[in-house]
């Protein structure tokens, strides 16, 4: 199976599937010296894993992570980085008596399609479970970026259903206010408008109740990051954002700034004009009054917030009936059984902020290496 390796200078390779003894990233790049425990990893996959609120699945994983290779006395050694997470809560049973049936919503006719042969239980390769070691990779990314440039990513849940978020400044919003409620109570919906964040869990246990699912879209914010990482035509970092984003499980669209809100606009209501603004050291840095493009034109960063949403459909998995086929092509019921999530989002948002941040550590450090090469500009003197 090709296709299991993302980045270049920053470089993460997974392996593993949901019911399989557990899944495994070797990240390739990560600079020496960076501080690095498995206390670091927790923080993220804790907010990822299973079991941390009524709406999302009950399966119980710790999700403990362990660093086979490339940490010493507590810092990155500079060689490969590998870190193992195993599965702990699979119940391969519940999947038996389906092993035939094509799961509507799934990837299992594709598989067969496609290599004649698939594991069964659950969602093997393709499966959610997999997004664990990305969550892993993206806490080293978040570290190098937050070393490099202060760079910060931040992401949240702006909708479910019918039920959207206001969120007057993306960039002003902190990771306190997508974990905890004004009350101190966990936001389990990770959606940083108290409001509709109630309204939304409202819905998704609505849709739990009744053996449903819905679907809904979360936004990632990156701020500190600097004018000129990203490549102007195939590596351009909106190409490269999308495709960390589309590959993983249940995104359906990506967009970064006003995205399709661009067809009914203008171009002088759509065009975000330049200006300049006190920096450190009393200088001035160049922006722009307002920030539709979303912190990329022309495929490199300007130095504006990175923005980009993504809208995640429906779980598959449903315990209500329906209409599916088997491998031969007769026609048959499937109601699956198992233990899912009534909505992707609460648990979706850590891994969102992951490939963003290992996009930026992988575009920062080829920058980096353009930097390194790059022959001064020498102003020639002008002709009398």
């Amino acid at each position: 199976m090709a296709g299991n390796s993302f980045g270049q200078a920053f470089r993460i390779t997974t392996a593993g599937e949901s019911h399989g003894p557990g899944n495994v990233v070797i990240i390739d790049g990560v600079p020496s010296g960076i501080p690095l425990s498995v206390d670091d990893l927790k923080v993220d996959l804790d907010r990822r894993k299973p079991g941390q609120s009524k709406i999302v699945t009950q399966r119980k994983e710790d999700d403990a992570p362990e660093i086979l290779s490339g940490v010493f006395e507590g810092r990155t050694t500079g060689t490969s980085l590998a870190i193992l997470i195993r599965n702990q809560d699979q119940r391969s049973k519940d999947y038996s008596d389906i092993k035939d049936l094509y799961r509507p919503g799934h990837a299992d006719f594709s598989f067969d399609a496609k290599y004649g042969f698939r594991d069964y239980r659950g969602g093997g390769r393709a499966s959610a479970r997999e997004t664990t070691v990305r969550v892993a990779a993206g806490v080293v990314a978040k570290k190098l970026i937050a070393e490099a440039f202060g760079g910060r990513v931040v992401g949240y849940v702006t909708q479910v259903g019918n039920v959207r978020a206001e969120i007057p400044d993306p960039a002003q919003i902190t990771l306190e206010q997508v974990e905890t409620l004004p009350n101190g109570e966990p936001n389990i919906v990770r959606c940083p408008d108290p409001e509709a964040a109630s309204r939304m869990v409202a819905l998704i246990d609505e849709c739990r109740k009744a053996g449903d699912s819905i679907g809904g879209a979360a936004e990632v914010v990156a701020t500190g990051v600097p004018p000129g990482l990203g490549e102007p035509v195939f590596d351009k970092i909106k190409a490269d954002l999308a495709k960390a984003l589309f590959s993983l499980p249940a995104v359906l669209g990506v967009e970064y700034g006003v995205g399709f809100g661009c067809v009914t606009m203008r171009g002088s209501e759509h065009n975000d004009l330049f200006t300049t603004q006190q920096g450190a050291n009393d200088q001035r840095t160049i922006c722009t009054k307002t920030n539709r493009h979303g912190g990329i034109l022309g495929g490199i960063t300007t130095g504006m917030p990175i923005v980009v949403r993504a809208a995640v459909k429906p779980t598959s998995s449903l315990p209500i009936p329906q209409e599916t086929v088997d491998r031969t092509g007769a026609p048959a019921v499937i109601a699956t059984r198992g233990r899912h999530d009534p909505c992707l989002l609460p648990r979706f948002v850590p891994v969102a902020e992951a490939m963003v941040a290992i996009v930026l550590a992988d575009h920062w450090l080829r920058w980096q290496g353009q930097q390194q090469g790059r022959i001064p500009v020498v102003p020639q003197p002008q002709e009398p």
